[in-house]
């Protein structure tokens, strides 16, 4: 963090002196981003800011050197380790010393002042209540997706590992990971979604985590669930302004020793890996005629092996794993009201309409005419 510079908070380090305490300065020193040298004094050393917003980095050691915002002259003691950081584009500061100081080497990026991270955009938010049993079949796409669980439980099925989500539990999936949800039978969560993209690549910390939500992330996120409800100009900017917020408070506790990490090793990795690709073909292929050694076949492993995989990872088999995804399919076509119940119950190969019937009121508790009656 950049320091305010006084006399107190510098007197390790030098002085911090009136603009009328030096006469002349001899140099002038250049400074851009790009290119930031780190020096060692070899005698007191005057510097003032003449340019754009600097920050002094200055330490007994180049390892390790205290910010300061350089908004007045100082005079830096003789063997101390310094270097000037350009806030805002290139700026120049002036310099009078005895004898020049030594150059060491230049500064690596993580000398510099880091830039904030902010939600650049928000895409969706969603309060969701699902039924219980739910099964969402997954997805990747280019954003980041937040999910917190407001009541109950789900599992969050992340690159093929299963990770159980429980009541004030976040989960957040990076651009690109493929992730699917699911609820055990008998259990109807709430939980909130939040789709948006970041001006940085810190939430990488954050990736394969489930963190129990700070009472601070709780307030934030019951704030922007209110914002979502008012019809004014300032509310998508609350929104993103509270997100940044509640992004930062899960970096701060990522660094600590309470998150649950999915840590896999090159084994697990790879089975992760034949998993999503299953899913993924599953969810392409609802519609077709599916089967165990279908799928297995074309993510290239027996299907005894992709029984064992699922057990292990999902808690089911592939066949019921499939058997999900055809009825969540089949909720979307009722709703749709593009085909009948003995249509539907045909492009989703089952046998017979009342197969069809008989499995969906086991999964839902309710018979496909009742549902369509509820969302019609």
């Amino acid at each position: 963090m950049i320091q305010n510079l006084n006399r107190g908070s510098f007197q390790p380090f030098g002085s911090v002196l009136s603009p009328n305490d030096i006469e002349v300065f001899d140099q002038t020193l250049y400074l851009t981003r790009t290119q930031i040298p780190v020096y060692r004094a070899t005698s007191d050393t005057y510097l003032q800011n003449t340019g754009a917003m600097t920050v002094l980095a200055i330490g007994k050691s180049h390892a390790e050197l205290t910010r300061f915002y350089l908004d007045k002259p100082v005079c830096i003691q003789e063997s101390l380790y310094f270097c000037l950081i350009p806030l805002m584009g290139d700026t120049q500061v002036q310099m009078r010393c005895q004898t020049q100081p030594t150059f060491i080497r230049h500064t690596e990026s993580d000398l510099q002042p880091p830039h904030p991270m902010q939600v650049k955009e928000l895409y969706t938010f969603f309060y969701q209540e699902k039924e219980q049993g739910f099964m969402f079949s997954g997805e990747n796409h280019p954003v980041t997706e937040l999910t917190y669980v407001d009541q109950g439980s789900m599992h969050s099925v992340v690159d093929g590992q299963d990770l159980l989500l429980e009541q004030g539990d976040i989960a957040i999936y990076a651009p690109g990971q493929w992730h699917m949800q699911y609820a055990d039978m008998g259990v109807a969560p709430r939980f909130v979604t939040i789709s948006f993209s970041v001006t940085d690549d810190a939430l990488e910390k954050l990736k394969n985590r489930k963190f129990k939500a700070p009472q601070k992330a709780v307030t934030l996120l019951q704030t922007m669930l209110r914002e979502t409800e008012k019809d004014d100009e300032y509310a998508q900017g609350m929104i993103l302004a509270l997100l940044t917020q509640l992004l930062l408070v899960l970096l701060r506790q990522a660094d600590g020793p309470t998150e649950d990490k999915l840590r896999a090793s090159n084994a697990i990795h790879s089975e992760n890996e034949i998993i999503r690709r299953a899913q993924q073909y599953i969810s392409s292929h609802v519609r077709d005629k599916l089967t165990v050694p279908v799928v297995a076949a074309n993510v290239e492993v027996s299907a005894s092996y992709l029984t064992a995989l699922f057990h292990k990872n999902l808690q089911l088999s592939p066949g019921e794993y499939i058997r999900r995804v055809k009825l969540q399919e089949s909720k979307l076509m009722i709703r749709e009201n593009a085909m009948n119940f003995t249509e539907i119950a045909a492009t989703l190969q089952y046998s017979t309409v009342h197969h069809f019937s008989r499995q969906f009121k086991e999964k839902f508790g309710i018979t496909p005419s009742e549902y369509a009656k509820s969302v019609r």
